[in-house]
């Protein structure tokens, strides 16, 4: 497994980090111990997520945390950034692989299929995501995934596996338990009244008992 992926995965969000600044919001996560960024604004337009990008590289890659951007490939390959997160509607692994090279980590979001996953692996994948598992404020009507899901796709896949979807502090270690290599937040992080923290609390669950 690729050792870059794995911990903390945070995703932006506007609308929590505009008053702060999406960069200063990123910087306080890591210190609380966020290993992998992805950049995410549905709003901004392409000028903007550029320099908002760049931005975020210029404080990661410094760091060897890797910064991934959501949806675009072309994006992600414009701005230097380390690779692309692909949602239902975003392409294949095969057309994203041609846009970002050969180096670039490429994620899928699974859902719940493990059908999915399966197909994303035989692409050449870097990574594959499932959920939510639980209650989730970014994406309320997402389908629904178990943690058994996590442990078939650990059993029978050779690829780091994400847990997305209302993870917080008080429920990612069954998750953790079950395979996943990395939780991926966004409100339970960035949402919170101190964001340093919050990733901490987070973190921690990865540390061995």
């Amino acid at each position: 497994m690729n050792s870059r992926l794995s911990g903390l995965y945070l995703l932006t969000d506007h609308h929590l980090t505009d008053k702060v600044g999406v960069v200063i919001a990123v910087a306080e996560a890591i210190q609380g111990g966020a290993r992998i960024i992805q950049y995410r604004n549905k709003h901004a337009n392409r000028e903007q997520k550029q320099w908002e990008i760049i931005d975020l590289i210029t404080l990661c890659r410094p760091l060897g945390i890797p910064l991934i951007v959501n949806d675009d490939a072309t994006l992600a390959a414009e701005t230097g950034a380390d690779g692309v997160h692909l949602g239902s509607t975003d392409g294949s692994v095969e057309e994203a692989r041609k846009i970002v090279g050969d180096e670039a980590i490429i994620g899928l979001s699974c859902y719940n299929s493990l059908d999915r996953a399966r197909i994303a692996a035989e692409q050449g994948a870097s990574y594959i995501a499932f959920g939510r598992f639980f209650p989730s404020r970014t994406k309320p009507g997402a389908v629904l995934a178990t943690p058994e899901l996590l442990t078939r796709a650990k059993g029978e896949l050779q690829l780091p596996i994400v847990a997305i979807g209302g993870v917080d502090g008080s429920n990612g270690k069954p998750l953790i338990d079950a395979g996943a290599d990395m939780v991926a937040v966004v409100h339970s992080v960035l949402g919170a009244p101190n964001i340093e923290q919050a990733a901490r609390d987070i973190a921690r669950l990865f540390e061995p008992e």
